[in-house]
């Protein structure tokens, strides 16, 4: 079975945009940079095992088939929902924000 591709909707890239500012203002470069690859890390072992992540907020917020998968060494959760075709990426939240406020709609998403 081969990996199908991560789309990244467009909250989830804000949301990766606006972390990688703020490490970048805040820690520097090579911080920002590491936050990137750690997401694009995520990503792949998202593609490669898309049934390994957390079901947890989904019976949570009754939104079934909703994933998250933390990123090694940052405290993000990234969101997802695997389809037939692609595993669309919904959000990548920092673990301590207001998750179920701002998961909302996936549909939307």
């Amino acid at each position: 079975m081969t990996a199908r591709p991560i789309v990244r909707r467009a909250r989830a890239r804000i949301d990766i945009q606006t972390a990688a500012e703020y490490y970048l203002d805040e820690a520097g470069e090579a911080v920002a940079m590491a936050f990137l690859d750690a997401v694009e890390a995520a990503f792949g072992a998202i593609a490669a095992h898309p049934g390994a992540g957390s079901p947890r907020y989904a019976h949570a917020l009754s939104l079934p088939g909703l994933r998250s998968h933390a990123l090694a060494t940052y405290p993000y959760l990234v969101f997802y929902v695997e389809r037939v075709e692609q595993i669309d990426v919904l959000r990548v939240l920092h673990a301590k924000r207001d998750i179920p406020g701002l998961i909302g709609d996936m549909e939307e998403a």
